[in-house]
């Protein structure tokens, strides 16, 4: 793991070295971050518009040539001041997508605005189909009791689409099964000896109308969890969470090594060019991935070297 202390700007890499970079820089949020009211650890995020737009653009420019062309750079943000972020990042990348982190529960000291529960990362990439692995989210008691509502003989089930969707032409047959026949219009996903053999081992719901589809039963045991989607409401900030807060934006560990599976390897290189207390290198550690972190506040850096033991 490299550790630098330094302008981000300044990095001496090779152009596309990193499979991922994690880019979480100030917000333009007009705020001051300390650890405490009596703390110097943290840093004043005061800009101009401008100077924001400027200090962004040269940032990913620069980021975008140390990205691997099957890589991906996610920029982290908050909700309310993710314009200027977004407008820079379409402007340099084809392919940019947000994922929306629903960090906290609804805020009851709100009075004279809307409670801010959201922030956006942003995920871009140069091409079409970049370095990318599916995750999920774990399964939680509701989205158990929502998915999985039937049982058999062996347990409780979800139901697996088998019916091709209706603007698509799958497999043409008719199949009868408990004296109702089913054929539906668009086909099927799964050839006809297939869905033989699913029947044969009784994995198969079978409506009670003959009109209503089959579908291939799904157990618990059998589901890893739920695949991820552009909404990840399962992660709590470090605020509303367990972990020790040893900086002042700090991000929870499981968000980032959530986006490192997503888009790494083990043994892939990992950026994190705005580091604050290092999460990023420790999740790679955890996840065996290699990491080079940089910060140019030297108080962050000694978080680091604490945290890291290094």
């Amino acid at each position: 793991m490299d550790i630098h202390t330094g302008d981000s700007l300044e990095l001496n890499y090779p152009n596309e070295y990193f499979n991922m970079i994690y880019f979480d820089p100030p917000f333009n949020s007009n705020r001051t971050y300390r650890m405490s009211a009596t703390s110097e650890v943290g840093f004043d995020d005061n800009w101009e518009d401008e100077d924001y737009k400027d200090f962004i653009d040269k940032n990913i420019k620069k980021l975008k040539k140390l990205l691997k062309n099957d890589g991906t750079l996610f920029f982290h943000i908050s909700s309310s001041c993710m314009f200027i972020p977004e407008t820079v990042l379409r402007k340099n990348f084809k392919f940019v997508e947000p994922i929306f982190w629903k960090k906290c529960r609804p805020k009851n000291n709100v009075k004279n605005k809307l409670g801010s529960v959201v922030d956006i990362i942003f995920k871009c990439n140069k091409i079409t189909k970049p370095k990318f692995n599916l995750v999920y989210q774990d399964k939680d008691e509701k989205y158990i009791k929502k998915s999985f509502a039937n049982v058999d003989e062996r347990g409780n089930y979800g139901l697996g689409r088998i019916v091709t969707e209706r603007s698509k032409i799958g497999y043409k047959y008719e199949i009868t099964i408990e004296n109702k026949t089913f054929n539906p219009a668009s086909g099927w996903t799964i050839k006809k000896e297939e869905l033989e053999r699913l029947i044969s081992e009784n994995r198969i719901h079978i409506p009670s109308k003959s009109n209503l589809n089959l579908y291939k039963k799904i157990y618990i045991s059998e589901s890893p969890g739920k695949p991820c989607t552009d909404l990840w409401d399962d992660i709590h900030s470090i605020g509303n969470g367990n972990e020790e807060r040893r900086y002042p934006t700090e991000k929870p560990i499981k968000l980032i090594e959530r986006l490192i599976l997503i888009s790494t390897n083990e043994n892939d290189i990992v950026l994190d060019p705005m580091c604050g207390s290092g999460t990023t290198g420790e999740a790679c550690r955890k996840l065996n991935r290699k990491c080079v972190l940089n910060d140019d506040n030297k108080d962050a850096i000694n978080v680091v070297k604490k945290r890291l033991a290094i």
